[in-house]
């Protein structure tokens, strides 16, 4: 078991996470920006999928290429791991922030919290869910090192 845990967790998970604190603190930056600044939580639900997925866009386009090349580095050449690395965020994406709503509007219900504080604490437990989908959705399926 601790064999199997220390795979998981090499040196590639290490690297994931330091190119994951960049991506973040852009990320964050464009969704809180446009949820609380530009004003989207005023928009209920769609300012919340507006504003996450505005910081997905953003930091995807870098995740590409430094955990296609920093963290994985994989050599595959063409348009398929391309492919296979936008179907892994957008799953990632739907399933951490799909799950993140309805889990955080039950356990957040009673607190009596503004709609705009429940919707940044949603976001943020989303965008957790979504660190530990996307990890292993890029080791496993998107940079996976191709049979030879």
């Amino acid at each position: 078991m601790v064999d199997k845990l220390k795979k998981l967790f090499d040196p590639t998970f290490f690297r994931f996470i330091a190119v994951g604190v960049v991506n973040t603190l852009v990320g964050y930056g464009v969704m809180f920006g446009l949820y609380n600044l530009a004003g989207l939580y005023t928009w209920g639900d769609a300012g919340y999928w507006i504003s996450s997925a505005a910081n997905y866009v953003v930091g995807s386009v870098a995740s590409f290429f430094l955990n296609k090349h920093f963290t994985f580095r994989n050599q595959e050449k063409g348009p398929a791991v391309a492919i296979r690395f936008v179907i892994n965020i957008s799953l990632c994406w739907l399933l951490a922030y799909g799950l993140a709503q309805p889990v955080m509007e039950v356990l957040l219900a009673g607190f009596g919290l503004s709609e705009q504080l429940q919707g940044n604490l949603t976001m943020l437990a989303g965008s957790g869910l979504f660190v530990l989908l996307n990890y292993f959705g890029q080791r496993f399926f998107a940079f996976r090192t191709p049979k030879e």
